[in-house]
C-alpha cells in the first residue's frame, strides 16, 4: 500500500483507533506525547553531590518538555536538589548557549520521591527538534540509596562530581566524568502537533546490544527516523535480558507492561518483540502455549487503553553458546504462533528479515556483529524496516 499521507492514514484509522479525548484540555491546544524513554532496569550505587548531565536523544520535537524521574527501584526516600533540562551544543556536556531551564515540581525546584515511585517535572517551556539530543541534568545532594538506572545506555553521559550549583552550567566543564549509564531519567514527553508515539516493548535486540554506541542505532531509533514524517514518537521500552514469562533482568514484560508501556503519553501502538530470554534462560520456557497465554494476555491489556499491537518474531542464534536444537524448535513453535495464531493486529517478520537464507537457524553474517544473537548496524535498519512496513500498511 502506499506510503506519505496514505500511509499515515491507514496507521491512524483501519490499524490503530481514535484516541480518547484528555480528560483536561491542554492548555495551549497541544497534547503531550513521549518523544524518549528508557525502561529502568536496575540500580547502581548512588552519587551523592554529583550532578549527573545525561543525553538523551528526540524522537518528537515540539515547543515544551517535561521529564519522567524514577525511584521505582530505590530503596530511601531520593531528594532531588536540582534539575534542569537544555538541548546539548555538540558532542560533550555543552549545552547550547541560554537555552538552558531549571525544570520544577509543582513549582519547587526540589523534590523528595518515596521509593517505588516516579514523578514528572511541570512543563518546561524549551522548543527542540525531532533528533535532538537533550541534556537532562539531576544534581542529588544526598546519598538516597541505590539509584535507578538503565544499564545499558550505549550513550555517554557526564557527571561532575562536585555538583552543587553545576546543573545549571551551560558549559560542561565540570562534568570531568563519564557514565554509560542514565541516571534516574526515564522519560522526555514533548507538547506538540504530533500523531502519538510508538512504544518497542523487548529485550536486549530492542535495548540496542550489538550496535555502535552514541550514534542512536538501535532498531527503535531507525524506526523514529522512517516514522518522523509521520509525526510519530518511538519510545524505547528494551531492556537487555529481560523476559516474556517471568522476572530476569528487571520485571518480566507482562509486569512491566503498564509502568514501561500503557502508560506513557499518548501511545498509539505496541511493538513487542519478546521471549528469546524464555528460551535460552534457565529455568527454560519450552511450553508454546505459555508464551501464547502471555502475548494474549499483552495484547488485551493493549486494547483496553485502544493501543494496537504488532508482533515480532523471534529472530536466529545459531552459533550462540546457548543454542540447541531443542530451543530452536521452541523458538520456530512460537514464531509459527506469533505468525498465524490471531492473537496481534500486525506482524513484523524479523525473523524473515535477518536470517541467513544459506543456514536459517542463523543470522546473516552482515547483521551479525559477532556474537549471533544480537543485530550490528546493519541489522538494527533491517530490523527497523520490517516493523516500519508493518505500522504503515
Amino acid at each position: 500500500m502506499g506510503k506519505g499521507v496514505r500511509g499515515l492514514t491507514v496507521l491512524l484509522t483501519a490499524v490503530l483507533p481514535p484516541l480518547a479525548a484528555p480528560a483536561v484540555a491542554e492548555p495551549i491546544g497541544l497534547p503531550w506525547t513521549g518523544s524518549w524513554e528508557a525502561a529502568p532496569s536496575g540500580t547502581a550505587a548512588a552519587l551523592p553531590g554529583a550532578a549527573v548531565r545525561n543525553v538523551v536523544h528526540l524522537s518528537l520535537g515540539g515547543v515544551a518538555v517535561r521529564v519522567r524521574l524514577s525511584n521505582r527501584l530505590g530503596t530511601r526516600p531520593l531528594r532531588l536538589g536540582a534539575v534542569t533540562v537544555a538541548v546539548r551544543r555538540a558532542a560533550g556536556p555543552d549545552a547550547v548557549p541560554g537555552i538552558l531551564r531549571t525544570a520544577t515540581f509543582h513549582g519547587d525546584r526540589e523534590i523528595t520521591v518515596p521509593p517505588g515511585a516516579d514523578t514528572v517535572t511541570d512543563p518546561v517551556a524549551l522548543p527542540v527538534r525531532a533528533g535532538a539530543d537533550l541534556l537532562v541534568t539531576v544534581h542529588t545532594p544526598d546519598d538516597s540509596g541505590p539509584a535507578t538506572h538503565h544499564r545499558t545506555a550505549l550513550q555517554t553521559s557526564y557527571v561532575a562530581p562536585a555538583g552543587a550549583g553545576r546543573a545549571a552550567d551551560e558549559d560542561g566543564g565540570a562534568y570531568t566524568a563519564t557514565t554509560s549509564r542514565w541516571y534516574y531519567v526515564t522519560g522526555v514527553d514533548v507538547r506538540g502537533a504530533a500523531a502519538g508515539s510508538v512504544v518497542a516493548l523487548g529485550d536486549s535486540l530492542t535495548d540496542g546490544t550489538g550496535s555502535t554506541p552514541d550514534t542512536n542505532r538501535r532498531w527503535p531509533d531507525r524506526l523514529a527516523r522512517r516514522l518522523r514524517g509521520h509525526r510519530l514518537g518511538v519510545l524505547n521500552a528494551g531492556i537487555a535480558g529481560n523476559r516474556l514469562l517471568r522476572d530476569g533482568t528487571g520485571p518480566s514484560a507482562l509486569a512491566r507492561l503498564d509502568a514501561d508501556a500503557l502508560d506513557r503519553a499518548r501511545v498509539r501502538a505496541l511493538v513487542v518483540l519478546e521471549g528469546i530470554n524464555d528460551i535460552t534462560g534457565v529455568p527454560q520456557a519450552h511450553d508454546t502455549a505459555a508464551y501464547a497465554e502471555a502475548y494474549r494476555a499483552l495484547v488485551a491489556r493493549a486494547h483496553a487503553r485502544g493501543i494496537r499491537v504488532v508482533g515480532v518474531t523471534l529472530t536466529p542464534y545459531g552459533g550462540h553458546p546457548a543454542w540447541t536444537a531443542a530451543r530452536e524448535a521452541v523458538r520456530q513453535r512460537v514464531n509459527a504462533f506469533i505468525r498465524g495464531g490471531g492473537a496481534f493486529d500486525a506482524v513484523a517478520d524479523a525473523d524473515a528479515a535477518v536470517r541467513d537464507p544459506a543456514d536459517p537457524v542463523r543470522l546473516l553474517p552482515g547483521y551479525d556483529p559477532g556474537d549471533h544473537l544480537h543485530f550490528n548496524d546493519r541489522g538494527m535498519a533491517a530490523v527497523a524496516e520490517t516493523v516500519r512496513r508493518a505500522l504503515i500498511r
